[in-house]
């Protein structure tokens, strides 16, 4: 399925796997890339040498373009700019709206910039700066997410830029992409459903709460880091949430010392860091060191397999996720439900709306 996402990063299928911290490693990217989809890796929990060794491990995987996930108000974006140039890594994505200098640096060395951005305006800033393409995830999507559905958002934003964007929050099956083509989407990006696949390195414990959760069961917090995040809700969620101020900050120093200890990020570097996320933002400096360290409840969780310990960011769509497929059965999975929908569009004939008199 060509689409103009496709021709952009050079994929076969208009299928995104996003960079989530601590899932998207090696692994889980060149398998997806194989699959035909845009693998993504997620850059923030790495340090830059882990993050160049990843990037050789998947290349030493896979010829297929992949891509990187790059934080855009980091200390060491720059650095991390500079790597992904040196790499020839094919797309460099972001998770907050990068500088119009860094937009230019990229595309300046050939790299392809897709930001993700939660709203129409931000859609419209990055695409005047020169970004190729816009990832636009709507309320339905894991981690950080927005109060606005994908399905109000999307077409907002296709019709605001000239860029092709890809829709997120939602999306899990060959149903999904073709209503995201229908809505003037280039494609689809997935997390929680790439997640959930064999290639995924997240414990099997960990795995097997996201596939008994309910609907219901993912809820939106803003007790983890001050700003509204989708996960599974647990006690842990539920204990946060509880958690008076004084208690809430103990807990934040010591994650903030552990992030620390596992990044080798300074005292000061993770102070200036946090006065960024601060910055016009109402958030108490317990929130900004859960905001600087809400790594550390995600790794506690998708590495260690303490659901005890961490959070489990997931979108909506954990509630309707029942197997682990492989990458390569996921991606042919979805496009042969898409085409199955397209075949059974095109074999009804004129819509019976069609046989009405025109309005007035």
């Amino acid at each position: 399925m060509e689409t103009a996402f496709t021709r952009l990063v050079g994929v076969r299928y208009p299928i995104v796997q996003t960079g989530m911290g601590w899932v998207a490693g090696p692994r889980l990217v060149s398998a997806a890339a194989e699959a035909g989809a845009l693998g993504i890796l997620a850059s923030a929990t790495m340090t830059t040498e882990q993050l160049r060794a990843a990037v050789q491990e998947v290349r030493s995987r896979t010829d297929a373009p992949f891509g990187v996930n790059l934080r855009a108000d980091a200390g060491d974006a720059g650095e991390r700019v500079r790597l992904i140039i040196d790499e020839g890594v094919r797309v460099a994505s972001f998770a907050l709206a990068p500088s119009r200098e860094l937009i230019a640096r990229l595309k300046d060395a050939g790299v392809v910039v897709i930001p993700s951005v939660g709203a129409r305006r931000h859609a419209e800033k990055v695409a005047a700066w020169g970004a190729d393409a816009v990832i636009v995830q709507g309320g339905e999507g894991g981690g950080h997410t927005g109060e606005v559905a994908t399905s109000v958002l999307l077409p907002q934003v296709v019709d605001a830029v000239d860029v092709p964007v890809v829709a997120a929050g939602g999306f899990h099956d060959g149903r999904g992409l073709v209503a995201a083509l229908a809505y003037g989407a280039a494609g689809i990006a997935m997390g929680t459903r790439f997640l959930l696949t064999s290639d995924s390195t997240v414990p099997d414990a960990v795995k097997a709460e996201y596939l008994k959760a309910g609907v219901k069961d993912v809820t939106v917090t803003t007790a983890v880091d001050g700003l509204p995040h989708r996960m599974l809700r647990t006690e842990l969620v539920a204990s946060l949430e509880r958690a008076g101020r004084a208690r809430a900050l103990a807990r934040a120093v010591r994650h903030a010392a552990g992030f620390r200890k596992v990044s080798g990020l300074s005292w000061s570097r993770m102070v200036r860091d946090g006065l960024a996320m601060k910055h016009g933002k109402d958030l108490s400096w317990s929130q900004v060191l859960l905001a600087a360290n809400t790594p550390m409840l995600l790794k506690a969780s998708m590495v260690e397999g303490r659901t005890d310990l961490g959070v489990m960011a997931s979108g909506q769509v954990a509630g309707v996720i029942e197997d682990l497929p492989s990458c390569a059965e996921l991606v042919a999975r979805v496009m042969a439900e898409a085409h199955t929908v397209l075949d059974r569009l095109h074999a009804t004939g004129p819509h019976p709306l069609g046989t009405l008199p025109p309005p007035g």
